[in-house]
């Protein structure tokens, strides 16, 4: 079974998180950032290419064999649709058509949720943005795993079982834990993510929607481009809660490997995070950083140290 892992709980600490104060210390010093704020409107260019490229996929593989498929969709298809759940990320923070234009966010985060083959996209803003608002909350950042999930997943082995099934706990953890009344956009997105998933049946047969579905839950679990999911916030050195990724993976997941400046400016895209880290380097090249994603999976899986519990945990503060 491996290593047990040594953390019996979370590491509480009794701080309001790093971001706020950080983010302010920054532009004092550097008011030039601001510059950097606002949407970007290639975000909305590369998900409909990328929308486009699943379905010419989904065609070209409708009469693989059953390893072939799962191969493509492993390789290929999962990546894209990681890429795609990440444009998502980024349409919550209403970085394509901006902050004024709250509609078209939300029409394009639906289109870029198609090919994901689950319904997820306006779920996924709700609780995200209480992550970033409240982070660590022990009540509301549904990002940090369950007490259950800690005490469960305690050694090597079942930590690699964990990962495997990290798309199941993202989905079903806020559902359970933190439940809200579905919204009116949550139905819209569930018909139509629906309809688009009989359509591929019925146009291009099962092994087409297979691909898309099986890319989506591959590429969530024990995959390269899944290792932001543990780079971004478990504890890999102590104290620190939040770490960015500088490696080339960030190239085709909108740069969401820069968390640390993705928290402390959630308003500036992907696209331009980069440039916070070369404006203001001081802030940011000391800080615990990791290479690599894979390499993230792997200690993480061989590591005693760390595991579920390796979360900064803040008691809930009632408003």
């Amino acid at each position: 079974m491996g290593a047990s892992v040594t953390r019996t709980d979370f590491e509480w600490v009794y701080t309001e998180e790093p971001h706020a104060t950080r983010r302010k210390q920054i532009l004092a010093k550097h008011p030039e950032i601001k510059q950097l704020m606002g949407h970007d409107s290639r975000l909305a260019i590369a998900v409909v290419l990328m929308v486009l490229t699943q379905l010419c996929a989904a065609y070209a593989v409708r009469s693989w064999s059953w390893p072939a498929v799962l191969a493509c969709a492993y390789c290929f298809g999962g990546v894209i649709n990681h890429s795609l759940t990440l444009a998502i990320h980024e349409i919550a923070h209403n970085l394509a058509f901006g902050h004024t234009r709250p509609l078209a966010n939300r029409l394009l985060g639906l289109l870029a949720n198609l090919p994901i083959g689950v319904p997820s996209a306006v779920t996924f803003k709700k609780y995200h943005l209480e992550h970033h608002k409240y982070q660590g909350d022990s009540a509301l950042d549904m990002d940090i795993p369950s007490s259950l999930e800690g005490r469960l997943f305690c050694c090597s082995a079942l930590k690699l079982v964990w990962l495997m099934l990290q798309p199941f706990f993202y989905a079903l953890r806020p559902l359970l834990l933190h439940p809200k009344s579905p919204s009116v956009w949550e139905g819209v997105n569930w018909l139509l993510q629906v309809a688009f998933d009989a359509g591929i049946v019925y146009a291009l047969g099962g092994k087409a929607l297979a691909y898309l579905i099986c890319g989506s839950l591959l590429a969530m679990g024990v995959h390269p481009v899944a290792g932001h999911f543990i780079s971004e916030h478990y504890m890999f050195t102590q104290g620190a809660e939040t770490y960015s990724y500088y490696g080339p993976l960030n190239w085709i997941t909108f740069n969401v490997g820069y968390h640390n400046e993705h928290h402390d400016f959630p308003n500036i895209p992907g696209f331009r995070l980069p440039q916070v880290r070369r404006m203001a380097p001081e802030f940011y090249d000391h800080l615990p950083c990791h290479s690599s994603w894979t390499k993230v999976l792997w200690q993480f899986v061989v590591n005693p140290s760390v595991g579920p519990y390796s979360r900064v945990k803040r008691v809930h503060k009632e408003d």
